[in-house]
């Protein structure tokens, strides 16, 4: 349908199917999300799972300091945009000043400079890591113990413990954390909308930032339909194909 929700809707078939494959700006916002994706699930993944392992050990503090990591996931998208777009600022942010106390760099412009607001998005995603860490840590503590106990007493090195036991007993959790955060990262779109709007030149114009312009700036209702689709598609075959692969590397009792 080509519809504005302010007017009738008219039937336009496969127009608005056909459009996707014209419009540049498709192509722009898949790249930038697939590129965002690239970068912020794998560190995702393995930040969250470094931070369980620290936080399984008996160490003092330790319920505060599981407490502190998880507490910003929790926090509202805008209100953590509006933050970090402050922490990002050239003039008076922290992170400048933090950055030049180690290397005088000057003025740095995160956020409006094509080559760095992408990057700096996945840097204020690390923030809500603490979701993925509490997932980790359920897995870790579900670990049976005497296949420690069995391997320490065969001089076992802690590296290796954590190679040969871990990893391999973690696998179904790596594999739901890769699944939603592979699916959240498709669909980020917050903190870009927040903190660039798009911005500079369409450098960190994520795919959802895109649908919501053409469907409620642009009230382009049935072409946003059909940018939903596609999305929802590349989604759907990302996680067939994830679960196919799954037998070959994600371990399952029996």
């Amino acid at each position: 349908m080509n519809y504005s929700l302010l007017s009738k809707p008219k039937f336009a078939g496969l127009k608005n199917y056909a459009k996707l494959l014209s419009d540049p700006l498709v192509a722009k916002a898949l790249w930038v999300t697939l590129y965002y994706t690239l970068l912020s699930v794998p560190l995702t993944l393995m930040t969250g799972f470094f931070l369980a392992l620290l936080l399984n050990r008996k160490i003092r503090g330790q319920s505060f300091f599981r407490t502190a990591y998880y507490l910003p996931s929790i926090l509202n998208g805008v209100a953590v945009g509006l933050l970090w777009r402050q922490v990002f600022n050239p003039d008076f942010g922290i992170l400048n000043f933090i950055v030049n106390l180690v290397f005088p760099v000057g003025k740095v412009e995160w956020l409006n400079d094509p080559n760095l607001v992408v990057p700096s998005l996945v840097l204020v995603s690390l923030w809500g890591v603490g979701r993925t860490m509490v997932v980790n840590l359920a897995g870790l503590q579900s670990i049976p113990t005497a296949l420690y106990e069995s391997a320490e007493i065969d001089g076992c090195p802690v590296w290796r413990r954590i190679w040969n036991i871990t990893v391999p007993m973690m696998t179904p959790i790596l594999f739901l954390n890769l699944i939603t955060g592979l699916i959240g990262a498709f669909r980020t779109f917050t903190n870009a909308y927040v903190m660039t709007n798009g911005g500079p030149n369409n450098a960190s114009l994520v795919y959802m930032l895109y649908l919501y312009q053409s469907a409620f700036q642009n009230f382009r209702m049935g072409y946003a339909s059909a940018l939903s689709w596609l999305l929802f598609l590349i989604v759907t075959s990302v996680t067939f194909l994830l679960f196919r692969t799954s037998r070959y590397w994600v371990y399952s009792e029996g």
